[in-house]
C-alpha cells in the first residue's frame, strides 16, 4: 500500500468528474482523478448519444410509413434490427473514443484506476494499493440503474439503460417500465422500429410534464404508438419460455401479459453506497446520501463537493458539467484555506426527444403558485400543419407583475422553444417585452407568439 496526498480529489471520471478535474488543475491547485468502471461516461456510453441513434432510426422508419400522406409512394417499409443496432453501436463507440481522449490529455500522474472508499474526512482508499490523503474531495460517482423487485429474478428477459443498447437484435416485444423522459423515448422508438411495446407507470403523467392539459394532451398522441398503462403498478414477474410474464394492476384493473424483453427505466440512483461516507463526518440523508447546498455543492459536515448524477439532483449533462466546474473551483477554494463561492444556479430544464417533443422550464406547471397562464396549440398552428405535425400545445407561466417564471410545451421541434424559454426564464423577462419581439412567419416560433399574448390578456 502506498501512500500519497494531493490538495483535491475526484472521485468519478464521468462528465462531472472530469469538468472538476480540469478546473482543479486549472485552478492551480494537485488534483488527483480517480476512475473506476468502463469509462466513456454515462451520456456517451449508455445515455443521450446512443439513445439519440436509435431515436434517429426510428424516426427514419416513421417518415417513411407516413410519406404516403404527402403524395410520396415508398413501398413496403423493412426495419433490419441488427443494422439498426449495430449503427448505434457503431457511432455511439465514437463518442465514447472521444471521452477516452479528453481523459489520456491529463497528465498521468494526476489519474489513479481503482475503487475509492472514504477512510475518513480527508483520506481515501483505492483498491488495495493506494491510501490518499486530501484537502478537499469531489464525488462524482454518477449512477447506476435500477431493478424493480418484481423483475429480479428475470435475468437476462431484463434490460436496463446499461445493457439495452448491447442487445444484438430488436425484440419482437417488450415492456417498458417506466414513462419518464427515458422510458417514453426508448418506448416510442422501439414501437416505431416494430417492436409490440408497452410502458408501464404508477404515475399519471408523461415525459415529465405536469400541466392538466398538457398531460391530456401527451395521453392522446402517445397511446396510438404503443399500448400505454398510466397508474399501473407492475406487481410480479416469472420466466415464462423465452420470455416473462408480467402482472400488473391499475386504474383499468388487473392485467398479465407475455412479453420478450422487459426494460427497466424508471430511474437510475446515486452511486453513494459503500463508498465509506458514514467514516467523512458528512451529514447523510435518508437515502444515504451527502446532505449538500444547491449553489455551492459543499456537502454539510465535510470538506467534500458532490456534482452530477451523485446528488440525485438534476440528473442531464449540462448540469453534470457545469456543476462539475463549480465543485472543482470549490475544492481548490477549500485546499487553498478559502470559502466556497455560491453561483446562481441555472434555470431547470427538461427536453424529451420524443415525437412530438417535450420541454419543461422552470420546473413547469405549479398548482401552488399564482401564476397567469398564456395557452397556444400547435393544433392548428401554420407551420406545425405545413409539417404535417399539428399536435401539442405551449403553456406559459408568468408572475402577476409579468415575469416569465416557467413554462411546458409539447410538440413539433420542441427541443428549440424549450432553449428560448430557458433563456427568458432564467433572465427573469417579463411577458410584455417578450411580446414586443418579431416573429418570422411560418415558423413554430408563432405558436410562441400567440402564447405570449394570450398571456399578456391575463396581465392587464
Amino acid at each position: 500500500m502506498r501512500d500519497l496526498s494531493c490538495d483535491v480529489a475526484v472521485i468519478g471520471a464521468g462528465t462531472a468528474g472530469i469538468a472538476a478535474h480540469r478546473a482543479a488543475l486549472d485552478a492551480g491547485v494537485r488534483s488527483v482523478l480517480i476512475e473506476q468502471g468502463p469509462g466513456g461516461t454515462t451520456c456517451a456510453r449508455v445515455g443521450c448519444m446512443p439513445s439519440k441513434l436509435l431515436i434517429t432510426a426510428a424516426e427514419a422508419a416513421q417518415e417513411a410509413r407516413a410519406a404516403h400522406r404527402l403524395g410520396i409512394r415508398v413501398g413496403e417499409v423493412r426495419v433490419d434490427g441488427p443494422a439498426v443496432l449495430a449503427r448505434m453501436r457503431r457511432l455511439r463507440d465514437r463518442f465514447v473514443g472521444s471521452v477516452f481522449e479528453g481523459l489520456d490529455a491529463f497528465p498521468d500522474e494526476t489519474r489513479l484506476t481503482g475503487r475509492a472508499v472514504f477512510e475518513g474526512p480527508d483520506a481515501l482508499r483505492i483498491d488495495d494499493h493506494t491510501r490518499l490523503r486530501f484537502k478537499a474531495a469531489v464525488l462524482a460517482t454518477g449512477s447506476s440503474p435500477s431493478v424493480p423487485e418484481p423483475l429480479k429474478g428475470l435475468g437476462d428477459r431484463v434490460l436496463t439503460t446499461d445493457t439495452v443498447f448491447e442487445i444484438e437484435d430488436l425484440p419482437a416485444s417488450l415492456a417498458v417500465l417506466g414513462a419518464g423522459p427515458v422510458g417514453l423515448e426508448l418506448a416510442q422508438a422501439m414501437a416505431r422500429l416494430g417492436v409490440a411495446t408497452s410502458v408501464f407507470d404508477p404515475g399519471d403523467s408523461l415525459g415529465g410534464l405536469r400541466d392538466p392539459d398538457l398531460k391530456r394532451a401527451a395521453r392522446e398522441i402517445f397511446s396510438e404508438a404503443f399500448d400505454l398503462h398510466l397508474g399501473a403498478k407492475v406487481e410480479s414477474g416469472e420466466i415464462e419460455g423465452e420470455g416473462a410474464r408480467l402482472g400488473w394492476d391499475g386504474a383499468g384493473g388487473k392485467g398479465d401479459k407475455t412479453f420478450d424483453r422487459v426494460l427497466a427505466a424508471a430511474g437510475r440512483p446515486p452511486n453513494v453506497s459503500a463508498i465509506g461516507l458514514e467514516h467523512t463526518g458528512a451529514t447523510l440523508n435518508d437515502k444515504g446520501g451527502p446532505v449538500h447546498d444547491p449553489r455551492s455543492l459543499l456537502c454539510e459536515g465535510a470538506p467534500i463537493l458532490i456534482a452530477g448524477d451523485a446528488n440525485a439532483d438534476r440528473p442531464v449533462l449540462h448540469e453534470a458539467s457545469r456543476q462539475g466546474r463549480i465543485a472543482g473551483r470549490n475544492a481548490a477554494r477549500l485546499a487553498r484555506g478559502e470559502g466556497a463561492e455560491q453561483p446562481e444556479r441555472w434555470v431547470a430544464l427538461t427536453m424529451v426527444f420524443s415525437d412530438p417533443q417535450i420541454a419543461v422550464i422552470g420546473g413547469g406547471f405549479d398548482p401552488q403558485a399564482d401564476h397567469r397562464v398564456g395557452r397556444a396549440d400547435f393544433c392548428d398552428q401554420g407551420r406545425a400543419r405545413v409539417m404535417d405535425r399539428a399536435q401539442g400545445g405551449v403553456r406559459l407561466y408568468a408572475e402577476a407583475d409579468g415575469r416569465l417564471a416557467a413554462a411546458e410545451l409539447i410538440g413539433p421541434e420542441a427541443e428549440h422553444l424549450g432553449h428560448l424559454l430557458a433563456y427568458a426564464v432564467q433572465d427573469g423577462l417579463d411577458v410584455r417585452r417578450l411580446r414586443d419581439r418579431p416573429f418570422y412567419h411560418p415558423t413554430l416560433e408563432e405558436g410562441l407568439d400567440t402564447a405570449l399574448s394570450n398571456l399578456g390578456d391575463h396581465l392587464r
